[in-house]
């Protein structure tokens, strides 16, 4: 072959292979951007001190029994529960209000790997805040007997970490989905607390939401993760309401993001 067919001909250039980021770098740059705003940043600073203030007060009021590591990582689940899902509808809604998803996309076309690593972020965030109230419960638990009548019992088992993992995790999800669904902010956490709050008012007052209540509830059918209550009914029950609180805004958000047009 001549040196004439071998070479770029002269005044021409050779083509520039650009390399999409992979996920865990778009993963990144979601938590980043998680974290640099002030509503993000104090959103999870206070999920830090709820925790702790939660175990502040369980060193001082209750029981002995209640003194414990187990107890301490269980109260402070629920408050950091209620506010996680909110770190899940931030991250998918911010860039919407912000109106800066037209460069995110322009950047990453494939929508669906932003929404991966934005799902992604969510639950890392969630991971993260569980691991905070571990610290802290541990730490209630080293000071407690000091202070207290407390026995220091660091009784917990690998299964009990899972459930609460998952419980965060299912949580931030929900959370998520609604803001994939709705693409709104304050649209997005009004109906998120409303309607489970609706829905469980409904269920515990008309006899003939009684029964649908326990297999639709969201609220109540996770609760058996933090109980350690898990039947085989209790985790149809899970995963039944799970479909209609987080497969079914999920799924329609994806469809909407991926086909909406961007302005």
């Amino acid at each position: 072959m001549s040196a004439a067919t071998s070479t770029p001909a002269a005044g021409t250039r050779r083509p520039v292979r650009v390399s999409r980021p992979s996920l865990a770098r778009l993963t990144a740059v979601e938590l980043r951007k998680a974290t640099d705003t002030r509503a993000g940043f104090w959103l999870l600073a206070v999920i830090a001190l709820v925790a702790l203030g939660m175990v502040l007060i369980q060193i001082f009021t209750g029981s002995a029994e209640d003194r414990r590591f187990s107890e301490f990582l269980g109260g402070a689940q629920l408050p950091v529960g209620i506010l996680l899902p909110v770190v899940g509808i931030l991250a998918v809604t911010g860039e919407w209000s912000q109106r800066t998803t037209l460069t995110t996309f322009a950047l990453e076309p494939r929508r669906e790997r932003v929404i991966a690593a934005k799902v992604s972020a969510a639950v890392l965030m969630a991971v993260g805040a569980v691991v905070a109230s571990v610290a802290w419960a541990a730490l209630a638990n080293l000071v407690a007997p000091l202070i207290t009548d407390a026995d220091g019992s660091w009784g917990f088992s690998a299964e009990g970490f899972g459930r609460v993992l998952l419980f965060q995790v299912i949580n931030v999800l929900v959370g998520t989905a609604f803001g994939l669904a709705l693409l709104s902010t304050p649209l997005a956490i009004v109906l998120f607390f409303v309607l489970p709050t609706v829905w469980t008012i409904l269920g515990s007052t008309i006899s003939a939401l009684k029964t649908p209540a326990e297999w639709l509830d969201y609220t109540s059918t996770t609760m058996p993760l933090l109980d350690g209550d898990l039947s085989g009914e209790a985790w149809g029950q899970l995963g039944t309401s799970l479909a209609l609180w987080l497969v079914v805004p999920l799924v329609f958000g994806l469809w909407r993001v991926i086909r909406s047009e961007i302005k």
